[in-house]
């Protein structure tokens, strides 16, 4: 299979050319229908907007809010434009917020002004105190020294930040000709996308991904669930994922195919969009089908037309697995595996494999992707049918992580090969089991959690003395968190004390939902922290 040498914005008129009056986007939610020509001209119009803002090729531009058109919309006039689009997660909080934007010396910021009851404008204010003495395009933060340009989406006007209204209005203010010529410079094998992604270090990394790496796999994962222009895919999952914008978003364009979106997930808004919209196709977590198949309306929809989908970010039970097929009637719904530090997916089940291989396994390998499990710790590739480090080399291999080279050199190895940290076994017919992660890392509800950063910021409450984060099996989310706290002697910390010290500094989902205070840990010999241990005596705690 030939890869595709598009930038996202050309991927995109390709399918104004081929589909120029096919709907393109549609947010039933919001009355809103376009079709692949007028989704264009106003991407356009976007990309002329952020080029009178005097954004240039290379700039990174973050934009923060849940899956709104201005999203979609920035997503390809960044592409088009030649800016890189740093995608925030909805969920954070003024610290996350404030090492991201320095950390990828963000010059343009998009917001929304809320986002489940949490002033984005009030985190912003918080972190940039110099925000409403600034006017418009001229910031100047001591803390966020890159930081010009603040796009608010809002019908409301700010005196100090331009609204998207003023951005698609200066873009008139900029020619045809002069979009055409930006791009003309680009290059598809260019960094385009940016997404932060946690480390065992606790710093989040940005992974730089270029039009090359995201165009294909979008491609490629569309190729899996046999998509075409006639399909109408329904993606409720959070654009600033890699499972939004890469394979809800981009692999839907690659085929010319309707995306139906949410700006929010609503297990009733969803079934009302499949049904009412004669969805083809549904994206989400386990977590997000199990919602839509125990909810007390679930029976009143119509999901005749569903064929397909994606299901990903976690195990799928194969209960669950057995009803999205035969009760929502998705028999060709497809399981999705990667990492974002890979563009994100590698392995993939197909539209034809069986119930149990699709609750069993995650696929096997992509076309153009070359996949290995070596012996962890060793470049010894390892006995086929035994577990080892599930490494992977291709197209999809991330550029590396921005301003972080030491990080990038520990992830791709000499020779190419990206090191995913996670154990995996292959069987006979090709097809990858992940049995563990060589980390520590959590999947709760999809999101990656690493307890390394928990742990960083617990430590700064004055009363923990020493803090262990373990994660525990749930049946809803797939992972919960324990934290295991040693207080300080004079300390008479509670529960409490300790939520209401996250509450509002790191994201509701890294927030622990157990915690536990303790006198000592388990330890090796040699003075290490035996964390199986403590996660053994988690799970007991738990079930008493």
């Amino acid at each position: 299979m030939t890869l595709l040498n598009h930038t996202i914005g050309e991927l995109l008129e390709k399918q104004v050319n081929l589909y120029p009056d096919y709907e393109a986007v549609v947010y039933p939610e919001l009355n809103l229908r376009k079709t692949y020509q007028e989704f264009n001209e106003m991407v356009n119009q976007a990309a002329k907007g952020f080029m009178s803002l005097g954004i240039e090729k290379g700039e990174n531009v973050a934009i923060w809010a849940d899956n709104k058109p201005e999203w979609i919309t920035s997503q390809f006039a960044t592409g088009k434009m030649g800016a890189v689009l740093v995608t925030v997660n909805t969920n954070y909080q003024a610290k996350e917020l404030e090492y991201l934007l320095k950390q990828s010396e963000s010059t343009t910021l998009i917001l929304a002004e809320t986002y489940k009851g949490t002033s984005y404008i009030d985190i912003l204010r918080q972190i940039c105190p110099e925000f409403d003495q600034s006017v418009k395009g001229i910031l100047k933060s001591e803390k966020l020294p890159f930081l010009k340009n603040i796009i608010v989406l809002s019908d409301d006007d700010y005196a100090n930040a331009y609204t998207w209204n003023d951005v698609m209005e200066k873009g008139k203010t900029v020619s045809d000709e002069e979009l055409g010529q930006r791009k003309a410079s680009l290059d598809s094998k260019e960094v385009i996308n940016m997404q932060y992604t946690s480390g065992t270090t606790g710093f989040p990394k940005g992974v730089m991904l270029t039009h090359h790496n995201i165009v294909n796999n979008g491609n490629q994962i569309a190729d899996c669930m046999k998509l075409t222009h006639e399909d109408r895919l329904c993606i409720p999952v959070p654009f600033f994922h890699c499972f939004g914008c890469v394979l809800g978003i981009l692999a839907a364009v690659s085929k010319g195919t309707t995306m139906v979106l949410l700006e929010q997930f609503d297990p009733e808004k969803v079934m009302k969009a499949v049904s009412e919209e004669k969805c083809t196709g549904l994206h989400g977590v386990p977590t997000m089908f199990i919602a839509e198949l125990n909810h007390p309306n679930f029976s009143t929809y119509d999901f005749s037309h569903l064929r397909t989908g994606i299901m990903a970010g976690s195990t799928c039970p194969i209960e669950v697995m057995k009803d999205v097929m035969n009760k929502m009637g998705a028999t060709e719904i497809t399981i999705a595996y990667g990492q974002t530090e890979s563009s994100p997916v590698f392995l993939q089940t197909r539209t034809d494999d069986p119930v149990e291989v699709k609750a069993t396994t995650v696929g096997k390998v992509h076309p153009n992707v070359e996949v290995k499990i070596i012996v962890p710790g060793t470049e010894q590739e390892q006995v086929q049918g035994e577990p080892g480090e599930l490494c992977t080399r291709g197209y999809h291999v991330m550029k590396g992580y921005y301003n972080n080279q030491e990080a990038t050199d520990a992830a791709i190895d000499r020779d190419g090969w990206l090191h995913t940290g996670d154990l995996a076994v292959m069987d006979e017919n090709g097809y990858f089991q992940i049995t563990g992660r060589m980390k520590d890392m959590i999947i709760r509800g999809g999101e990656n959690i690493y307890p390394r950063e928990v742990e960083k910021f617990l430590y700064q409450h004055p009363d923990v003395l020493d803090v262990q984060v373990v994660g525990i099996p749930d049946k809803k989310y797939g992972e919960e968190l324990m934290a295991w706290i040693i207080l300080k002697d004079w300390s008479n910390a509670t529960e409490e004390d300790i939520r209401s010290f996250c509450e509002g500094n790191i994201s509701r989902h890294k927030i622990p939902k157990y915690i536990k205070f303790t006198a000592e840990y388990p330890m090796t010999a040699s003075g290490k922290i035996q964390k199986f241990k403590l996660r053994e005596q988690a799970v007991a705690e738990v079930r008493q």
